[in-house]
C-alpha cells in the first residue's frame, strides 16, 4: 500500500470519526441529551451551576423592612454577583413567568402599537453596560437604627452589574412616537402592578430594557424576563417583569408614585435626575476586627447618578485631613468605582472617613452639612431621632464614618 492510499484511509477513518461527533452534537442541540452525562454528573447537580466553595459564607439579609440587602463589606471589585445582589419585591413574590407567553406592549401616542416578544427582543441590536441600582431609601429612612452597625446594614440597597439588553430608544423609533408625547408609563407583570412615570427625554437617552445580567438570563427576583434600568435614577424607577410601556403627555402618578412625588406650589412635579454621589469604605467597617497595628489597604466603593467617578478622598484622623485615594480602573459611568489607599495604622483610636467627586464636580457631604442637623446633634447621635421623627424614608448620601477602637473592632462611629 503506497503512502497515498495510507493518507486516504487514515482521513475517512478520522472523518467519520468527525461525523459521529457532529451527529452527537446534534442531539444535544435537540435536547435529547444534555452532555453532563460523559462527566458522571445529573442536571440537579450542583456542578451542572457551579456553586462557590462552602468555606464562602457571605449571604444577603433581611432588610429593615421588605427585601435582602447586598454583603458589601465582603465584596471585591465593582460587580456584585447575580445572587448576591439587593432585592426589593415590595412584599410581593416575584411572578412565575414563562418567557415563551411573555409579551411586552409599546402603546398609547404613538404611531405604530408594537407588542414583542423575549425572542423578538433579543434580535434586535443589543447593548451591554455595567450599571449600578440603588434604592432610593439606600442609607437613610428606616435604615437607621441603632442595629444598623455594618456597611450592609446601613448602605446595602445598591449593586452593580453588567446589564444587556435593548435600548428603550430603539424601540420608541420603532412604534413612532406622536408629537406632543412628553411622558412614559411603565407597568410590570407582579401582583402589585407596579408603575412608573418618566420623562421622554430619559427614555430617548440611556434607558435600557434588559433581559440579561452578568452573562445569564435575569434572575426571577431582578425581574425575569424583561425589566427596565435606568442609570443614574433611583431603583424604583427600575421597573422589573416589564410588560407595559404606554406613551403619554403627562405623568400618571400611580399608588407607588403619589408619597414620593409631590406638586410643588405651582403644581410641578418635582422628579428626581439622579442619585447623589456617594461612597462607604467597605474595608476596614462596622463589624470587622484589626488583629494589631500595622499595614492596611483601606478599600471601598464610590457611585454618582451624576456620571463616573473623578476623585475619591480619604480620611484616618476623623475628618482633619483628606488625602486621595487610588480608583481601580477602568472606571464607569453610572457604576461603582472601587477605591484603594494604602494605611499604617500605629494602633491608636481614630475614625475613617471617604467622600467623592464625581464628573460633574458633586462632592460628598457630611451629615451635617446636608442640613436639618446640627454636628453636635450627630456626635451625640440624636441623628437617629431626625430621620424617625419626620418619618423620612428616603435615603441619604452623608460621609459614613467608622471608629477603630484600640482593640481593633471597628464600628459605626455615628453612635
Amino acid at each position: 500500500m503506497n503512502s497515498k492510499q495510507s493518507d486516504r484511509r487514515r482521513f475517512l477513518k478520522e472523518g467519520a470519526a468527525l461525523a459521529g461527533l457532529a451527529v452527537g452534537a446534534v442531539r444535544a442541540a435537540r435536547g435529547q441529551t444534555t452532555g453532563i452525562e460523559t462527566l458522571g454528573l445529573r442536571p440537579d447537580d450542583y456542578r451542572a451551576y457551579g456553586m462557590r466553595s462552602r468555606f464562602v459564607t457571605s449571604v444577603r439579609t433581611v432588610g429593615s423592612r421588605t427585601g435582602l440587602l447586598t454583603p458589601l463589606q465582603d465584596s471585591v471589585g465593582i460587580i456584585t454577583p447575580s445572587a448576591l445582589h439587593f432585592e426589593n419585591t415590595r412584599g410581593y413574590p416575584p411572578p412565575d413567568i414563562d418567557p415563551r407567553q411573555h409579551r411586552l406592549l409599546i402603546h398609547g401616542l404613538v404611531d405604530r402599537p408594537l407588542i414583542f416578544t423575549l425572542e423578538e427582543l433579543q434580535c434586535l441590536p443589543s447593548v451591554t453596560r455595567i450599571y449600578f441600582i440603588e434604592c432610593g431609601g439606600n442609607s437613610g429612612g428606616r435604615t437607621m437604627t441603632k442595629n444598623a452597625e455594618t456597611a450592609q446594614q446601613i448602605h446595602g440597597k445598591t449593586s452593580c452589574s453588567e446589564w444587556t439588553g435593548a435600548l428603550l430608544s430603539l424601540l420608541l423609533q420603532e412604534a413612532g412616537v406622536q408629537k406632543g408625547a412628553s411622558w412614559l408609563v411603565a407597568e410590570g407583570a407582579d401582583l402589585g402592578k407596579r408603575t412608573e412615570s418618566f420623562q421622554m427625554e430619559k427614555a430617548m437617552d440611556d434607558v435600557l430594557v434588559a433581559y440579561g445580567q452578568n452573562g445569564e438570563p435575569l434572575r426571577p427576583q431582578q425581574g425575569y424576563p424583561l425589566r427596565l434600568l435606568f442609570p443614574g435614577w433611583s431603583g424604583s424607577f427600575c421597573v422589573k417583569w416589564l410588560r407595559r410601556i404606554k406613551v403619554v403627555d403627562q405623568p400618571y402618578l400611580a399608588k407607588w408614585e403619589i408619597g414620593r412625588f409631590k406638586p410643588d406650589s405651582e403644581g410641578r412635579i418635582p422628579f428626581p435626575t439622579g442619585q447623589a454621589p456617594k461612597s462607604v469604605i467597605t474595608r476596614p467597617s462596622g463589624g470587622q476586627r484589626l488583629p494589631g497595628p500595622g499595614f492596611y489597604e483601606i478599600s471601598g466603593l464610590a457611585w454618582s447618578g451624576g456620571g463616573a467617578i473623578r476623585r475619591v478622598e480619604v480620611s484616618t484622623d476623623g475628618g482633619r485631613t483628606w488625602k486621595d485615594a487610588q480608583l481601580q480602573e477602568p472606571v464607569f459611568r453610572f457604576a461603582h468605582a472601587r477605591f484603594r489607599y494604602a494605611w499604617n495604622w500605629n494602633g491608636e483610636e481614630t475614625v475613617l472617613q471617604s467622600r467623592c467627586t464625581d464628573e460633574r464636580g458633586q462632592v460628598q457631604p457630611t451629615l451635617a452639612e446636608l442640613g436639618g442637623i446640627s454636628a453636635l446633634d450627630v456626635a451625640e447621635g440624636r441623628f437617629i431621632d431626625y430621620w424617625q421623627k419626620s418619618n423620612d424614608e428616603s435615603g441619604s448620601n452623608y460621609i459614613q464614618p467608622w471608629k477603630v477602637t484600640r482593640e481593633g473592632s471597628v464600628r459605626n462611629a455615628l453612635f
